[in-house]
């Protein structure tokens, strides 16, 4: 039972012991390979690897750091015919890529297996949402994505040409769903855990900020952009119940600068847009049962409304090519 596994890295000096560890037990009689794939971390990450029995391979000019790089460049180096994918910030349960695998071997129209994530820390301690049981997020049996990673097949991601798309600062889990699925592939999520997830604790207006300086906001965009002309892009639209929302925040926003800039009575003008903003407020403020929650809403809002024609114009490089890069150790 020969896997690779392949944990994505940016800045992880705080956990990558562990999950390297956990990912060493996970593979059963040592079969198989843990491949560290960095976009260019500036910590003691490197550092920390090199004392496992682990392959460590970096990003370097001019590929760029983004969520749908990491998977990719494991995968170009990879060597079995299962793929693990994990964030550098997950514990592995040391008897999962067993019964993925056998699982795998039993239903050969299945891409991947996953089961749940166990989240330690939430992210946000203010506005993130409680996962449970019956969330889409730990929905059992065939889902659309495998959010959070996963054992995948290798023939069946070469038949879809890539992992993950270098492009993609987000989505990039639902890309490759859709793609899978669009092949006639299959992917299943097992009762039972994957991962254990150790997030990082951020005040929610600090996250969205962050989310935005790191271009995260802008994937729902670009996974759109990389579909046209694909023949799931008119399902793609239908499964990403989403978009109907920042259309319509991108309409309030077209509509507020048209009042601002074509109004006569500027002042008027500015009334007029800026009690729109406060009785939308006010309404999801009613809804989600305080002040501070609903002004979060509205801005995270405009915050993904704006990113996605940004992301949705962004040059894409061909996600088939081969990603810029090194093995660290080869240089010595």
């Amino acid at each position: 039972m020969a896997v690779s596994i392949i944990i994505k890295t940016l800045n992880e000096e705080k956990h990558i012991a562990s999950t390297v560890e956990h990912a060493l037990a996970g593979l059963a009689g040592g079969e198989g390979e843990v491949i560290v794939s960095d976009s260019g971390s500036t910590d003691r990450t490197a550092e920390i690897v090199f004392h496992y029995p682990a392959t460590m391979v970096q990003i370097v000019e001019p590929a760029q750091p983004s969520c749908g790089i990491g998977g990719q460049l494991g995968f170009q180096y990879a060597q079995h015919d299962f793929i693990c994918l994990l964030d550098g910030d997950m514990d592995l349960d040391p008897t999962f890529l067993t019964e993925a695998v056998e699982y795998l071997r039993a239903h050969p129209d299945v891409a991947g297996v996953t089961g749940h994530v166990e989240e330690i820390n939430l992210v946000n301690l203010e506005f993130t949402r409680r996962v449970t049981r019956n969330a889409p997020e730990n929905r059992i049996g065939e889902v659309d994505r495998m959010n959070g990673g996963g054992v995948y097949r290798r023939e069946a991601i070469e038949s879809v040409g890539y992992l993950t798309d270098r492009n993609l600062h987000g989505y990039e889990e639902f890309d490759l769903g859709i793609r899978l699925r669009s092949a006639g592939w299959r992917l299943i999520r097992l009762d039972r855990r994957f991962v254990r997830h150790y997030g990082h604790v951020e005040n929610s207006f600090r996250l969205l900020l962050r989310r935005w300086k790191s271009k995260y906001l802008f994937g729902i965009g670009e996974v759109l952009r990389g579909a046209v002309g694909k023949p799931y892009f008119r399902q793609m639209l239908s499964e990403l119940p989403e978009l109907r929302l920042w259309a319509l925040v991108l309409a309030w926003i077209v509509l507020s600068l048209s009042l601002l800039l074509f109004l006569p009575g500027k002042l008027l003008s500015l009334a007029i847009v800026l009690g729109l903003f406060a009785f939308v407020v006010l309404a999801m403020s009613l809804r989600k049962g305080g002040l501070v929650m609903g002004t979060y809403s509205v801005v995270a809002w405009l915050f993904h409304a704006a990113a996605l024609p940004m992301g949705f114009l962004r040059t894409r490089v061909d996600p088939q090519a081969w990603i810029e890069s090194r093995r660290l150790g080869d240089e010595a």
